[in-house]
């Protein structure tokens, strides 16, 4: 009897031994391949998300869950993957490295760097999706992101933790505001993430050679999936560039990040979607393209003191063909953002830079994003600027006006021409204030184009001669006396009269 159970012990102590040395692997074949995507047979026991592994060390993700087989979309090029290639679970989903070390790099989704400086070295990663911080863990969104461009900053703030929309045509200067916008973020403490999604790689170099001309490349991490990338990468991309910028968010730190664009995030979902031959619905676009932005989109946000009060904005792009904004990919993410900035093709023809249609664009944070000083310009500036549109058309036809009328155009006109600035140009809260002062005491009315620039000049000169209390009020979010404003509209009068 002590015989037997000394033997049953050493054999339970022998399979022990065994199942610590050996390694299970759960191994298949692939079934079929597609463009960039493969079914592959049996793996009943893989998950959604999960990354599989291919020779040559190529990875991809599972997408879709049938009964006898999984199908699954490359992250990396599968030229050389044939069916009948062995596929390896790897049993965990896909991450990206995070850490300050990323600040001034550009990686791929993969974390792999493309800038061809050394290896990251960083060990912490982070999954790439991850469900959005519940509303009790939220704070308002109170605090202004300063594009530095004035059409946006009066008309539609933009505030930290906010989703603000940026559609329009192609070639209308959308990338240019995101741009202008990170740009002005220099000494701001905010870290920027740009997101490349099936651009070109000159459009992408072009991008990052403006970052580092301006000198805002340090606190800048850039995401590429190019267009000459698999699909799979590029429908990854925005997900790993959000989980970077959470990293920074829970850390108390302002992230923006921008997509650019969603579009083609939209299409490269679509083309895996029908290779795995999901349903198409409306403009052959799969049912659940509403869901993969929302739940992307649902991350930006501003999180309570107590957390850190950290924050995540985010800037997506999208492009629209011949203005149309109620196609379905713009009407889903208008319905998921917190407003939009349209850019306007006509305006854009016309030489207004930026084309920026102010009716169609809205942020409905509004005035809470803005600074307090802002509040008594902006609402004679928009009703001006609305009323000037309604009469211009009439204006057309030749028809006779009064008085009144003819101030109310001149007052708009002044109002377009100041809106109007050069890319890279920007204008700090101050500087933009000053101006809009000017501008609403009618000291630009009646103006050119040429004498309306050395106007504005003028009166940034005598602004920060002889305004530093003001200057320092309004960057400590003060909002200005009515006396202050009117010392200040005098001296700009006398100095524009001289």
């Amino acid at each position: 009897m002590v015989n037997a159970e000394k033997t049953f012990a050493a054999i339970g102590e022998s399979i022990e031994n065994t199942r610590a040395v050996l390694k299970t692997e759960e191994v298949s074949l692939v079934q079929s391949i597609s463009a960039g995507t493969a079914i592959v047979s049996g793996l009943e026991n893989a998950q959604m998300d999960e990354l599989l592994l291919f020779p040559n060390n190529v990875l991809g993700m599972v997408q879709t869950l049938n009964r006898n087989s999984v199908g699954v979309v490359f992250l990396d090029n599968p030229d050389q993957i044939k069916a009948g290639d062995r596929v390896t679970r790897t049993k965990r989903v896909l991450d990206v490295p995070v850490s300050e070390e990323l600040l001034g790099r550009v990686i791929d989704p993969l974390g792999k760097v493309l800038d061809g400086k050394a290896p990251l070295t960083t060990q912490s990663r982070r999954p790439v999706e991850a469900p959005a911080f519940p509303i009790m863990e939220r704070a308002p969104v109170d605090t202004p992101l300063q594009t530095g461009i004035k059409a946006i900053d009066a008309f539609t703030p933009i505030g930290r933790g906010q989703r603000e929309l940026i559609l329009g045509d192609r070639q209308t200067g959308k990338t240019a505001i995101a741009l202008d916008t990170m740009i002005n973020q220099k000494d701001s403490g905010v870290i920027n993430i740009y997101c490349a999604i099936g651009q070109r790689n000159s459009a992408v170099a072009s991008v990052i050679a403006d970052l580092e001309k301006y000198d805002i490349m340090g606190q800048t991490i850039v995401v590429v999936a190019a267009g000459n990338d698999e699909a799979g990468m590029q429908f990854v991309a925005p997900y790993a560039a959000t989980a970077i910028g959470e990293y920074f968010m829970e850390q108390g730190k302002d992230v923006l990040v921008v997509y650019d664009d969603l579009t083609n995030h939209a299409r490269a979902y679509r083309q895996m979607s029908l290779l795995l031959r999901r349903p198409p619905g409306r403009e052959a676009f799969p049912g659940d393209i509403f869901y993969i932005h929302s739940r992307l989109l649902e991350r930006a946000t501003h999180l309570r003191a107590e957390l850190g009060g950290g924050s995540l904005t985010a800037l997506p792009i999208v492009a629209t063909e011949a203005g149309n904004i109620s196609a379905y990919i713009p009407t889903n993410i208008i319905s998921i953002t917190d407003g939009q900035i349209y850019l306007s093709a006509s305006l854009f023809q016309k030489g207004v830079m930026p084309a920026i249609d102010t009716g169609k664009s809205v942020s409905r944070v509004g005035g809470d994003a803005q600074l307090p000083a802002y509040k008594s310009l902006v609402g004679p500036l928009k009703l001006f600027y609305a009323q000037f549109e309604e009469l211009e058309s009439f204006t057309k036809f030749g028809t006779q006006l009064d008085k009144e009328t003819q101030k109310r155009i001149q007052r708009g006109q002044a109002i377009r021409r100041i809106l109007e600035q050069r890319q890279y140009h920007t204008f700090s809260a101050a500087n933009q204030i000053a101006v809009f002062s000017a501008v609403n005491a009618g000291l630009f009315d009646g103006l050119s184009a040429e004498k309306t620039e050395k106007a504005q000049k003028i009166v940034l000169e005598v602004f920060h001669a002889q305004f530093s209390k003001e200057i320092a009020d309004i960057v400590a979010a003060k909002k200005l006396t009515n006396a202050q404003t009117e010392k200040m509209i005098t001296a700009f009068q006398n100095a524009l009269t001289e």
